[in-house]
């Protein structure tokens, strides 16, 4: 009689456990929109993780396909925050198709406009830096993941931004 109603307990105790756990899921970078969670980790890089842009950042343009330099003053920390994103939401991921993500249309003038593939440059320095820091790491012949430092910080970000606009996507 002991036995039954020691395992009642304990299978009860677990098994309401176990349902808790199911309802009250972990926010991800996959439950709030891209634009806030974006900002917000920027915001974070600049301050706590102290990433610098590099000198030639105020110059150079993000592509071919691009006629200007970027006009927000803090670019640099918007990409990098965006490549952490891109990176965290697509595994293993290398430099290649990151510059395919971030290209656009090209003006041809008179000719159909055609796709062109972002600037390298950028995108490397970008996770270069976010590998000095312990964000992302690579993987051999496969480009780079995030790490979990990095997974922890996307997923703390995005539980802010959904605390802060109200609601999930």
């Amino acid at each position: 009689m002991a036995y039954s109603s020691h395992f009642r307990n304990y299978f009860s105790s677990h098994y309401i456990f176990i349902l808790l756990l199911y309802w009250v899921a972990m926010t991800t970078a996959y439950d709030v929109p891209a634009e806030p969670l974006i900002k917000k980790l920027a915001e974070k890089l600049q301050n706590e993780f102290k990433i610098q842009p590099p000198e030639w950042a105020q110059w150079v343009k993000t592509g071919a396909h691009k006629e200007r330099p970027p006009e927000n003053k803090d670019w640099w920390y918007v990409r990098v925050a965006s490549v952490l994103r891109r990176v965290y939401m697509r595994g293993p991921i290398g430099v290649s198709r990151l510059r395919g993500l971030y290209g656009g249309r090209r003006d041809r003038r008179a000719k159909p406009y055609h796709h062109v593939k972002g600037s390298g440059s950028i995108i490397r320095k970008a996770l270069q830096q976010l590998e000095e820091i312990g964000l992302i790491e690579k993987v051999e012949g496969k480009g780079r993941k995030v790490t979990p430092k990095g997974q922890s910080l996307v997923d703390n970000t995005a539980h802010e931004v959904a605390q802060e606009i109200g609601s999930f996507i």
